[in-house]
């Protein structure tokens, strides 16, 4: 069994994010605690409204989790069964459930290989009677193109929900993510750049009507006390968890300078590593790009294989993870949409390579330094004769 050091290069620190605020937090959990009303209460409202404002939205509506605000956000929007919604194959499943808890037909399309983000030209191909929406997925904190994907979608007559699940305050092309297209989904996993103390997630809308429409599918489809309009459910963002997103969004713009520029350092000390097959993610959104993850792809022509690289780096204390290792169209609970391995060719490569690198807020430039290093020492003493691609 080979020895592996302490973790010194973390691939999420969210004690380095919680610490500097913890009586803050504490402070907002208790004063929820005495006021004694733990949903829909006043935390939440704040929460929904300072959320929306900062995101250029007016109603912002907060619900469980970011698979909830797909699936309740495509039904406020008008989505049903037997409408088909174009979404990526490469992206984390959520986006598939979702589409599939609202009634709808997921379509899947392949990605750009140099973006990891949806092939606006692939989606051109897949368009049916059918097609009603078309669900960008803001893969990694980059935004898909705003203007491109208006464009696509007035020409096809389609409406635009956004999975900004990973782009809390990204922007691109004058826009924020989550103002782009009919609404957007947020989640508030811990992880994220802006993360609860467990689950929540929110459905940003300029549409007063799918604003209302929202607040009545999250509370059992009642747009009043026990009297139910809609066939709804129970997933609304609770009051502690509001209160812990109150306190922390305002340095969500700070952060989000720092992933940025952690980014940026990865780029510099990792350009060298280029001619050796290691490709950094293409950045088209410049410092709207918030970094939810700093992607990696291990090329063909690397000398290492990516898991070899992923258990060294581990060895030296260095944690790394993979998003996504299957596409979505190969996971078994999907094999009944019909598609098959060789269907989304870039997205298939891309879960093959991609490898990500620790990211967070407060990451340094010496623990950057230390990835850096560690990879290019593995691929300078790894034998090719001895390790395949």
């Amino acid at each position: 069994m080979s020895y592996q050091s302490p973790v010194r290069v973390p691939f999420v620190d969210l004690a380095l994010q919680n610490q500097p605020l913890q009586a803050q937090l504490e402070q907002a959990i208790n004063a929820v605690v005495r006021q004694g009303n733990f949903v829909l209460g006043q935390a939440l409202a704040d929460f929904e409204a300072s959320f929306a404002a900062a995101s250029g939205v007016r109603y912002g509506v907060g619900v469980g989790s970011g698979t909830e605000a797909i699936a309740l956000g495509l039904q406020a929007c008008g989505i049903s069964a037997g409408d088909e919604v174009i979404i990526p194959a490469n992206t984390f499943i959520a986006t598939v459930i979702g589409v599939v808890k609202a009634g709808a037909h997921p379509i899947l399309v392949d990605c750009d290989p140099q973006t990891a983000l949806i092939d606006l030209r692939a989606c051109q191909q897949a368009i049916t009677a059918k097609t009603k929406a078309i669900l960008p997925v803001h893969l990694y904190g980059q935004m898909v193109s705003p203007r491109r994907l208006r464009e696509f979608a007035a020409a096809h007559n389609l409406l635009i929900f956004e999975d900004a699940a990973q782009a809390h305050l990204a922007h691109r092309e004058g826009y924020l993510a989550g103002s782009v297209g009919k609404a957007a989904a947020f989640s508030f996993y811990p992880s994220k750049n802006l993360g609860a103390l467990g689950n929540g997630g929110m459905v940003l809308t300029n549409d007063a009507a799918v604003a209302q429409k929202m607040r009545s599918l999250r509370n059992y489809g009642a747009p009043r006390k026990y009297f139910h309009v809609d066939i709804g459910t129970n997933s609304r963002l609770d009051e502690i968890q509001a209160a812990v997103l109150n306190v922390k969004l305002p340095h969500l713009g700070k952060w989000n300078q720092l992933r940025n520029s952690a980014a940026q350092e990865y780029d510099a000390v990792l350009k060298p590593l280029r001619n050796q097959g290691i490709f950094p993610i293409q950045n088209q959104g410049g410092a709207g790009h918030v970094y939810h993850l700093y992607i990696i792809r291990v090329s063909q022509e690397c000398p290492v294989d990516r898991q070899t690289i992923q258990d060294k780096l581990a060895t030296r204390g260095i944690q790394t993870g993979i998003h996504y290792p299957i596409p979505c169209h190969l996971q078994p609970a999907y094999k009944y949409l019909g598609y098959q391995a060789g269907d989304f060719p870039h997205a298939e490569t891309l879960c093959q390579e991609i490898l990500s690198l620790p990211m967070y807020p407060g990451l340094s430039n010496t623990q950057i330094q230390e990835v850096a290093e560690s990879l290019e020492y593995l691929l300078r003493t790894s034998s090719p004769a001895v390790i395949a691609c």
